[in-house]
């Protein structure tokens, strides 16, 4: 059985370029430098995290597929795959374990193909809008579900 605190943090295609990628939409802070933070609210939780990021949907199937084998919670920032994957949503669904969608942006303020989540629907809840602290709400939902 999964870990009692184990959350898995994933992110979707370009977040990888996080820090160099339109700053005034995502911010200044790389991947990493969020990262960084997410570990340290996660020591803070007393919960154990594991990021990954891919800019390959499949990849992101079978990381989600997979979770519930060592995972209770994801917290996933779909990026683009947000308004375009069903295979996400699905995978999320048959995982069955309590989702948080994040996104730093807020989706519904940009362009109107960006204001439809497939994710959505599947997860618990939708945190977007407030850069990195995206990330650390959503973690710290996470470990209020566990």
């Amino acid at each position: 059985m999964a870990g009692k605190k184990k959350v898995l943090v994933l992110n979707g295609p370009n977040l990888n370029l996080l820090g160099k990628r339109q700053p005034e939409i995502y911010g200044h802070l790389s991947l990493e430098q969020i990262n960084k933070q997410i570990r340290a609210l996660a020591k803070e939780l007393g919960v154990n995290v594991e990021i990954r990021q891919s800019n390959n949907e499949g990849e992101l199937v079978t990381w989600i597929q997979e979770a519930p084998k060592q995972f209770r919670a994801i917290v996933i920032n779909p990026a683009a795959y947000t308004h375009s994957s069903v295979a996400l949503r699905d995978a999320i669904t048959a995982a069955g374990l309590p989702t948080i969608e994040v996104h730093i942006s807020n989706i519904y303020r940009r362009e109107e193909f960006r204001k439809h989540s497939y994710i959505a629907g599947a997860a618990v809840g939708q945190i977007a809008g407030f850069g990195v602290q995206s990330y650390l709400l959503g973690l710290r939902a996470a470990a209020e579900l566990l």
